[in-house]
């Protein structure tokens, strides 16, 4: 275990060093959840498009689950179980880590705890939500949805929040929510948004 934690926070400390003053900002937005709102519309007008703007509506209900779920999984099961501190609230490694100002000029440093990453469980959860609801479908939208998922999850390594391991265990935890959701909306709700409803 020693082993796997002093490559892990090597790994870290590798992908965190590779910043760029001009990049900060962009990765402090695109680790926002606003940052994120743009793809979102363009996934519902997708959905729209192919089975209508109903289902495509009715699915935000899925995706607020996902949601719920995740934080709740992630912080209650796994943060407040292991309580592995953030590389930001390392002794050993905090001097080392490179961190990013907010709009404010305030240093973030997230919260104390960092396994699992919430943003992957969130991220990784939505994108697998989606990807089952509107496969089967072209390689382009699945590399689209987690492509996206996991630059948003590269963000948070590049801010100093998480260790790669946090993140890929999230992601992993994200795809079992967003998967069992995505079943249960298939199989309870999705039929009854597209009874009435045509395909624009």
């Amino acid at each position: 275990m020693e082993t796997l934690e002093a490559l892990d926070q090597q790994l870290f400390l590798w992908l965190n060093g590779l910043h760029a003053g001009w990049l900060d900002k962009p990765m402090w937005v695109i680790s926002q959840i606003y940052g994120s709102i743009p793809l979102i519309v363009l996934l519902l007008c997708y959905m729209a498009k192919k089975f209508g703007w109903r289902f495509a509506l009715g699915s935000l209900l899925g995706i607020g689950f996902v949601i719920f779920l995740a934080d709740r999984i992630s912080v209650e099961l796994f943060k407040e179980v292991f309580q592995r501190w953030r590389p930001t609230h390392n002794l050993d490694l905090g001097p080392l880590v490179h961190t990013v100002t907010d709009f404010s000029g305030t240093e973030y440093r997230g919260g104390r705890h960092s396994f699992v990453s919430s943003h992957a469980t969130n991220f990784f959860g939505m994108a697998m939500f989606f990807w089952y609801i509107i496969k089967p479908d072209t390689r382009k939208i699945f590399f689209f949805i987690f492509g996206w998922a996991a630059i948003v999850c590269y963000s948070r390594i590049y801010l100093g929040v998480h260790y790669p391991s946090d993140i890929v265990c999230g992601g992993i935890l994200g795809c079992l929510i967003g998967w069992a959701v995505g079943c249960l909306f298939m199989k309870f709700v999705s039929h009854r948004l597209l009874s009435t409803n045509q395909p624009m």
